[in-house]
């Protein structure tokens, strides 16, 4: 990667400036104050460094720096994770107001200092006076010897989250159980109280039609005998008034042609209205009043009702509710499955083992090899004699970086 344009506005004592890179080793010479440490302030600051009103050149209203780089493959996921649009080029670009209130962007799009800073630390390396202090930390000796070593530790560190997952699923099932029994056993009545009702999908519906039907029997048989007696009653006129108004109107049609389209009317009335009495005929032979089953409805309804005011539903909602109730048992059921709980942690453990040794064996076989590399490179800054080791020692405990400590000595 490569640091291609660094540009500043109205930072410290620097008014405007913008400084291109070529390809290379550049070096930025200068007499103590004449500002070469601003330019590295002001990188730093684009890099998610620490900001304040300080850094605002005096009487400006606020400082505005930007770093232009090579766009390296490895952070490509990392933009594309965190929602920044991915290039050739990556800009950083921060800036700070009178009040020390700081803003970030990368490439184009707002980002926080941390995003910048965890950006910038895949990107620039700043080394000064004290900088041989960042080998006594342990993660940096690691990194070290890993670049080396060509060793990713990407892939063990998802395994190791995979695992600590796996290892906390299974520690909370077994420090549940007793709660995850009591409440798969208060589930379990409830699917048994209501099971005995076996309520089917669309039942209520279909019970609340039935039962208003059967109810009103009598009111319906009344009024279907009521209608046929109209109908083919001799005196209440009916399908025989019907005929006779007809036939009065066809006898005369052809001295008033009107009277001609009034008995096609009446023609057509008198045969819907037989149509009516046969199908009131028909209804009525198949009708009867059922009290028993009427009583069967009323009971059943009943059980529905007293289910849902339990429960808190409406009686339509019976079916969906225990479906629910079904489910979150199935679901307690395999989180109390500590045998398969387990199952799964031994075999997250087993796969992070297999990526952690062997990293083991690409630093083994590498920290000589830098150690060789390093005292040889000794002998030539006035160390003659000297020599360089890199240890490697099991560590206590597993790590997202692997099964060892290591060290330069």
């Amino acid at each position: 990667m490569t640091l291609k344009r660094i540009t500043l506005r109205d930072f410290v004592i620097v008014r405007e400036l913008e400084l291109d890179l070529s390809s290379g080793f550049s070096v930025l010479t200068g007499e103590t104050g004449a500002g070469k440490s601003i330019l590295i302030d002001a990188l730093q600051l684009a890099l998610g460094a620490r900001a304040d009103a300080l850094a605002v050149r005096e009487g400006a209203a606020r400082a505005d720096i930007s770093a232009e780089f090579d766009a390296p493959t490895s952070l490509a996921a990392w933009l594309e994770e965190a929602g920044f649009d991915s290039g050739d080029s990556l800009l950083l670009r921060r800036t700070v107001d009178a009040q020390g209130k700081s803003r970030g962007w990368i490439n184009g799009s707002p980002a926080t200092a941390s995003q910048l800073k965890e950006v910038g630390e895949q990107l620039v390396d700043i080394h000064g006076q004290h900088a041989w202090q960042s080998l006594t930390r342990p993660d940096q000796v690691r990194a070290l010897l890993d670049a080396y070593a060509g060793v990713n530790v990407s892939p063990l560190g998802g395994l190791w989250q995979q695992w600590r997952l796996a290892q906390k699923t299974l520690a909370d099932a077994r420090a549940a159980q007793d709660s995850l029994q009591r409440e798969r056993e208060r589930l379990a009545w409830q699917i048994g109280e209501v099971a005995k009702l076996a309520p089917g999908a669309n039942e209520w519906e279909g019970l609340n039609a039935s039962h208003t039907r059967l109810s009103n029997a009598q009111a319906l048989l009344d009024a279907a005998q009521a209608a046929i007696a109209s109908l083919e009653d001799d005196d209440a006129g009916g399908l025989t008034g019907l005929v006779r108004a007809h036939a009065a109107l066809q006898g005369q049609e052809h001295v008033e042609p009107e009277f001609r389209a009034l008995a096609e009317v009446l023609a057509s009335s008198l045969a819907q209205a037989e149509d009516a009495a046969h199908s009131l005929h028909a209804w009525l032979r198949k009708a009867e009043l059922d009290p028993e089953r009427l009583a069967e409805l009323d009971q059943r309804m009943s059980l529905w009702v007293s289910l849902s005011r339990r429960y808190k539903r409406t009686p339509a909602e019976l079916p969906a509710l225990l479906v629910s109730w079904q489910e979150e048992v199935a679901r307690l059921d395999a989180a109390a499955d500590l045998a398969a709980l387990e199952a799964l942690e031994n075999k997250a453990r087993d796969a992070y083992m297999a990526e952690a040794r062997s990293l083991t064996k690409l630093r083994t076989k590498g920290a000589p090899q830098l150690a060789k590399a390093i005292t040889l490179a000794m002998q030539g800054l006035g160390m003659q004699g000297g020599e360089f080791q890199v240890s490697l020692q099991k560590a206590d405990q597993p790590t997202a970086s692997g099964l060892e400590e290591i060290g330069f000595l």
